[in-house]
């Protein structure tokens, strides 16, 4: 699977996971919202450990810049909140960074 893919599911489930708790503890939402929320959070971590890549930090940097515009996609669907220009701006940047990252010559 190419690494894009793998990064834009890893930022899925690590936005479900961890959504799952902010729900839990922010929004009043039974315990057993943790639950789907540990597994997602398993998920995301296995999904990042496919990343062809020598160096973990390696992974985990480049995975930033597309977790923020995910986020921001969550945002706006899930949660029914249009990010603004500065959102949509802060996310460019850091995908730009993580394009560095991946594409950097070694």
């Amino acid at each position: 699977m190419p690494a894009f893919a793998l990064y834009f599911l890893a930022a899925l489930a690590e936005i479900a996971g961890c959504f799952a708790f902010w729900a839990w503890l922010r929004l009043g939402k039974s315990a057993l919202w943790l639950f789907p929320g540990m597994g997602s959070l398993a998920l995301f971590a296995s999904l990042l450990t496919m990343i062809d890549t020598a160096a973990a930090g390696r992974a985990y940097a480049a995975y930033g810049g597309l977790y923020i515009a995910t986020s921001l996609a969550w945002l706006w669907l899930a949660e029914s909140v249009r990010p603004d220009r500065w959102d949509v701006a802060g996310a460019a940047v850091a995908l730009a960074g993580s394009a560095i990252i991946i594409a950097g010559p070694r």
